[in-house]
């Protein structure tokens, strides 16, 4: 009965998580405009893995799709890369989670197999949560370095931007963390916390498997054995 529980929370959890990730990736707000100071705003700006969008103060948005790969650092691209990774391994994982479950008929399949599904539906899972973690991690990076870097310039002597403007001298646009890479993290941490329940749930299968194997077994043997002693 425990297994079960576990099985299926694990199954749950790693759903939630997978579309948790692959909201994370389809959404355009990644980065978004650090608005701090700022007073009156004209444009509005967020970026994602596939877009860049601007919001004009009419309330118009206009996004601008990021195609190719050349043009982009090695870092964007792994992070693409990543995400793209933990939401197809968390799609199959799914699959062959939904097909390890003990409530879910497949002809004849034996408790052995399903146990094995339980397990490799578990690695996928958690491959799929650290893929997730990674590359959201690596963006928010990316946001934090260039955060310290346009906000703090060593070129005018370590002046913040209130200094900067009040000189005069115009800033780069600082940009701050969105809310895809929250959800990023989420679904990431989701998806860790369901794999590693269905690796829980498979050691308690398998035991169970085997301890009742060989009580059948033994049995069947004692039984060839009795039957032969009667014939002599």
């Amino acid at each position: 009965m425990a297994n079960t529980i576990l099985q299926t929370a694990g199954f749950v959890l790693g759903l939630i998580g997978v579309a948790a990730v692959i909201a994370a990736t389809v959404m355009n707000n990644w980065s978004t405009k650090d608005r701090q100071g700022d007073v009156v705003t004209s444009v509005y700006t967020y970026k994602g893995l596939w877009q860049d969008c601007e919001v004009s103060t009419s309330g118009f948005t206009e996004c601008r799709p990021l195609y190719g790969i050349l043009g982009y650092s090695g870092e964007f691209q792994a992070v693409r890369a990543l995400m793209v990774i933990g939401v197809v391994l968390g799609l199959i994982a799914t699959l062959i989670s939904l097909f390890s479950l003990k409530c879910f008929k497949m002809g004849n399949t034996e408790v052995s197999t399903k146990a094995k599904m339980t397990l490799t539906a578990g690695i996928m899972f958690v491959t799929a949560g650290i893929c997730a973690i990674i590359g959201a991690s690596i963006y928010a990076n990316q946001i934090v370095t260039s955060f310290v870097q346009t906000t703090y310039n060593t070129n005018y002597g370590g002046m913040n931007q209130m200094q900067m403007e009040g000189m005069g001298m115009s800033m780069a646009t600082t940009y701050t963390f969105g809310p895809a890479l929250f959800v990023a993290w989420v679904g990431a941490g989701l998806l860790l916390i369901g794999g590693v329940l269905k690796c829980v749930a498979f050691k308690g299968i398998a035991y169970n498997t085997v301890a009742y194997r060989v009580p059948a077994q033994s049995r069947s043997a004692e039984e060839s054995s009795e039957r032969a002693q009667k014939y002599v």
